[in-house]
């Protein structure tokens, strides 16, 4: 079994934002998988279905993003799932708009959302889907890139790497991470 979690801010102001990528990829993967994530439960909301013959739980906690690994850390105990089996999906201003990346493992880096998932399963070796928004410059410039508006030009290129990221998903469930990665991180220029 496999949780699939996607890191985001609850609420209609957030929805189209650069932060929400990760819920946005669940969207397309429960779309995509015909699974409903509309079960509340481990402070977000959760749908079950399969992927690849694969089991899995897809999760958009609703904590707000700075408190994410909360929800995660209690679905990944209720579910018993594998640190192996746990893919956390979200945006990352350090890689170019529409790319991804899949690690394996890592640090948080500087994504508060991925602070809180590392400090609550008290791991970092668990596989990660980024999905490049493109960056900003000075602190006040990332608040406002993360969670401002998107131009209807960019919102088309972060259609395209939310896809993008919920296909990365499928083909680390059905061929592999390591197949994954060799298929998926490729950058693009805008």
């Amino acid at each position: 079994m496999y949780l699939i979690a996607g890191l985001g801010n609850p609420g209609k102001e957030y929805e189209n934002t650069r932060h929400n990528m990760g819920f946005k990829a669940i969207d397309v993967l429960a779309s995509n998988a015909g699974i409903e994530v509309k079960r509340s439960k481990f402070r977000g909301l959760y749908g079950q279905g399969f992927i690849g013959g694969e089991k899995v739980i897809l999760l958009k906690p609703q904590t707000y993003m700075n408190l994410s690994g909360g929800s995660i850390r209690e679905a990944a105990m209720y579910f018993d799932i594998p640190r192996e089996n746990l893919i956390v999906i979200y945006d990352d201003i350090d890689i170019p708009i529409r790319s991804i990346r899949i690690r394996k493992a890592g640090g948080p880096g500087t994504h508060n959302g991925m602070k809180s998932v590392v400090k609550e399963l008290g791991i970092k070796d668990f596989p990660r889907i980024r999905i490049g928004v493109g960056s900003a410059t000075g602190e006040r410039d990332i608040i406002e890139h993360v969670i401002g508006k998107v131009s209807k030009q960019e919102q088309v290129l972060l259609d395209e790497a939310a896809k993008a990221a919920a296909d990365a998903v499928e083909d680390i469930i059905r061929i592999g991470i390591d197949n994954a990665m060799n298929r998926h991180n490729v950058t693009y220029d805008k």
